[in-house]
């Protein structure tokens, strides 16, 4: 994405690993004409099982370099990671008054319009589920449903290792957990994918809650959200481009951007 190539700067996104791949699909798919650029944390994931302070210091080092960087040079950033967002979106809006930053939570509102028994599934991190951000969201809508919220331990490093094996255990683990899924009176009929990891276990998933139990994510809310507060769009008619960085193993972010995104870009290694 060399400077002649592009009209204006590109929108920044990060998670701890390939997880926000969901939420940058979702954004490709809204803001077809703009560029992206990806950084997966993933020598520093999982970022649900850190303490906070270790997750503000990642925020502020990812995003310092995508400002920074002159190749890069961000016009907005969206943090798609859950657990990053509970802990880092302030901070990071005080140190960049002027950078429209957009965040990721779990999707309880749109999982109380889906559902009828008004009993609703949480799947996320412990940290997300442990965050102030998290609990004040919760307490908001407590009169309006029940909400079942399980700490997922390990799953969003099994999807991130892509082991499929790893992923129906920890997934039947859990589900187990939470209670009766149905669509009966009582049972729990809308499962919230609170970890941006999550929509990629989805098939996996499931089978194990039932066909009729709706699962819910945050892709196309943060996509329209991003669109909102962007001060333009590009007025380039050829498709976006995405640059990918990761301060892990550049091959799993590469070989998760083939397979759920069906970009054959290169991962560059950031070292950061």
């Amino acid at each position: 994405m060399p400077e002649a190539a592009r009209a204006k700067p590109p929108i920044g996104v990060f998670d701890s690993g390939v997880g926000g791949l969901s939420i940058l699909k979702s954004l490709r798919a809204e803001l077809p004409h703009e560029d992206f650029v990806y950084v997966a944390d993933s020598g520093f994931a999982p970022y649900g099982e850190r303490d906070e302070g270790f997750v503000v210091a990642r925020a502020r080092t990812i995003t310092r370099h995508l400002l920074r960087e002159p190749q890069l040079a961000i016009q907005a950033l969206v943090i798609a990671c859950n657990t990053a967002t509970a802990a880092a979106i302030h901070l990071l809006r005080q140190d960049q008054p002027d950078l429209p930053i957009i965040g990721v939570e779990p999707a309880l509102k749109p999982a109380i319009a889906l559902s009828q028994t008004r009993r609703i599934g949480v799947m996320a991190t412990r940290g997300t589920l442990n965050s102030q951000k998290f609990k004040a969201l919760l307490a908001g809508l407590a009169d309006q449903a029940q909400f079942i919220c399980q700490p997922c331990d390990g799953l969003a490093d099994a999807i991130e290792r892509n082991d499929t094996a790893a992923i129906n255990e920890l997934g039947r683990q859990y589900t187990g957990a939470m209670g009766q899924f149905g669509t009966q009176a009582g049972d729990i009929d809308t499962l919230v994918l609170g970890c941006t990891h999550y929509p990629f276990a989805s098939e996996q998933l499931q089978p194990l809650v039932g066909s009729g139990v709706r699962l819910v994510d945050n892709g196309e809310p943060v996509a329209r959200q991003t669109r909102r507060m962007l001060a333009r769009l590009s007025s380039d008619s050829a498709p976006g481009q995405c640059l990918l960085f990761s301060t892990g193993d550049p091959a799993i972010l590469q070989t998760a951007a083939r397979h759920w995104l069906g970009l054959g870009v290169p991962v560059k290694r950031l070292r950061i």
